[in-house]
């Protein structure tokens, strides 16, 4: 295909010469400077406050008599041109509409609405017009009408002075940095047409700045806050931000992640926050055997990505926050990591967006502030997104350090290939991933790395698929066996202590295997995990009693 110069001639004029884009050609399109520039019928119009579509005003027009309350202004347009006219209307029978056009005037009409509706129609200008009337009107006894953000969108006419401002967009990902006792870091995505923003703090103007980061000060100790921010420019605010929530630093600091490391062979174990006929434990109730405990479960919120965590006391006999949170110090005292898991078998929570990772980040550093967690366990078992929760992660792991603990509980079809979005996942963050402890049960027969099947319930299962974590390019320190506890807590695939430890023996020295032997040993292997020490403490604890010993006896 032959290239043109820029510049050079073709029939149809010149190559590379822009068309000048399409602006706004009304005035005062969002009612920001009252009615100026507006007129309006009988002296039936009026700038209101609230409800408003987008910055600080809004027309409200009142139909009365014989007069069905029209506001119009006249517009300077280009002659043989195309405009598109829109409008944000609601409550009673709104009209928009276009006249003096030189071909086809236009209207368009809304037969009345309780929330905000987009009025949109076309026209084009005849070959000699240069001005042209938009109006609004309601109808004849029907209820007051509200109209903002109106646009006549099209080449610039040429109106006789600086184009009118749009009200700009809401800001993006709203991010929490540095909190100290009595202040959050604040910073977001830059806005076009914005010239400032204003920070709100529970919903109140907390302060504005010129740049796209904030601290906001004058805070208390130990105590959560929601963040909103909004863009401003001269034809007024945008709507609010995704509010993030933060918690400000307790007093006499220290970090709120107490980062207690992880053995180089460990046990995990999910403590459940709920009665399901396992036997109800305290926190305090977990023996010693366990290295990581996780908490299950988080909750999902209505805000996108964002979770939250809610004590089931009166499931638990009467186990309080208090309680809770002293048992999670002193199991830190002795050297465990208590960590929040997400997800479960009825979790639902997405991280599918920029804004829902921010928020999930967001949400689990509070979580981290207000409990001491020392990390987090991904066990989303309705699908995962690994663009943005490695975003999610990462972002986490800014905000809480290098202590963070960083767990998973994929089921086996999530790590049957390098492709899969779990596998993808770990991969992603493998510089500050703890461990992946697969679910190796509710799973029927699998691929192993040798591409032969294998049933759950064998020694040959886990070896074989926790093979495919290994050579897929994780690190044995990154890699457990997760089980259940007992026949009761899964619908499948339950293997007693002896089988764990012989699939251990096998990936870390070659020995007790079954029919499947890996090419190499993995004498980093991390270890296992179970579901879940409640189910455990059912059996008396004859899973962690069996296993632990041998995990911690690891070479």
């Amino acid at each position: 295909m032959a290239v043109l110069a820029a510049g050079a001639l073709t029939a149809t004029g010149l190559v590379g010469s822009a068309q000048a884009a399409d602006v706004n050609v009304a005035k005062n399109p969002g009612f920001e400077s009252g009615l100026a520039d507006w007129a309006c019928s009988g002296g039936t119009g009026a700038v209101v406050s609230s409800p408003v579509h987008g910055g600080t005003g809004a027309l409200k027009a009142t139909p009365a008599g014989q007069d069905n309350a029209t506001c119009s202004q006249t517009v300077a347009v280009k002659p043989d041109s195309t405009y598109t006219l829109s409008a944000w209307v609601q409550g009673g029978y709104a009209y928009l509409g276009a006249s003096g056009t030189g071909t086809t005037d236009v209207s368009t009409w809304s037969p009345g609405s309780s929330s905000w509706t987009q009025l949109t129609t076309t026209f084009k200008t005849g070959p000699s017009t240069t001005s042209v009337t938009v109006y609004t009107h309601g109808w004849f006894g029907q209820a007051a009408y509200l109209v903002d953000d109106l646009s006549v969108s099209g080449p610039d006419g040429g109106g006789g002075g600086p184009e009118t401002p749009q009200v700009p967009g809401a800001p993006a990902g709203l991010s929490v940095g540095a909190t100290t006792t009595s202040s959050v870091a604040l910073s977001w995505n830059a806005v076009s047409g914005a010239t400032g923003y204003t920070v709100y703090r529970d919903g109140a103007k907390a302060t504005t700045t010129t740049g796209t980061s904030a601290t906001v000060t004058g805070l208390s100790a130990d105590t959560a806050y929601q963040f909103t921010v909004s863009a401003t420019n001269a034809a007024g605010e945008s709507v609010k931000s995704a509010a993030v929530s933060a918690r400000t630093a307790k007093e006499g600091g220290g970090n709120p992640n107490p980062g207690t490391s992880v053995p180089k062979h460990a046990v995990t174990g999910y403590w459940q926050n709920f009665n399901n006929g396992a036997t109800v434990q305290k926190l305090s109730d977990v023996p010693a055997n366990y290295d990581i405990i996780a908490v299950s479960f988080a909750d999902a919120t209505n805000t996108p990505g964002a979770v939250t965590f809610n004590l089931d006391t009166a499931g638990l006999n009467g186990y309080t926050v208090d309680q809770f949170k002293a048992d999670i110090k002193a199991k830190q005292a002795a050297g465990k990591n208590v960590i929040i898991s997400v997800g479960g078998e009825k979790g639902s929570v997405a991280v599918n967006s920029d804004a829902s990772a921010t928020n999930f980040a967001n949400s689990l550093y509070s979580l981290i502030q207000e409990y001491g967690f020392n990390g987090v366990d991904i066990d989303l078992e309705n699908g995962l997104n690994s663009t943005y929760m490695t975003k999610a992660l990462r972002s986490l792991s800014q905000k809480a350090g290098s202590g963070l603990v960083i767990t998973m509980a994929p089921q086996t079809i999530d790590m049957q290939s390098t492709g899969g979005e779990y596998f993808k996942t770990a991969l992603n963050i493998k510089d500050i991933l703890t461990v992946v402890n697969m679910q190796y049960y509710n799973s029927g027969s699998m691929l192993g790395c040798d591409g032969k099947v294998y049933s759950q319930g064998t020694v040959d299962f886990l070896t074989a698929l926790a093979c495919i974590q290994l050579e897929g390019g994780l690190d044995p320190s990154q890699v457990g066996l997760g089980v259940p506890a007992s026949t009761s807590a899964a619908g499948g695939g339950y293997v007693a202590p002896s089988v764990v430890n012989a699939a251990l023996d096998c990936l870390a020295s070659g020995t007790n295997c079954g029919s499947f032997k890996p090419s190499k040993t993995y004498p980093g292997i991390r270890g296992a995990m179970t579901w879940s020490t409640a189910w455990d403490a059912k059996s008396g604890n004859a899973w962690s009693n069996g296993v632990a010993p041998h995990v911690h006896g690891l070479p």
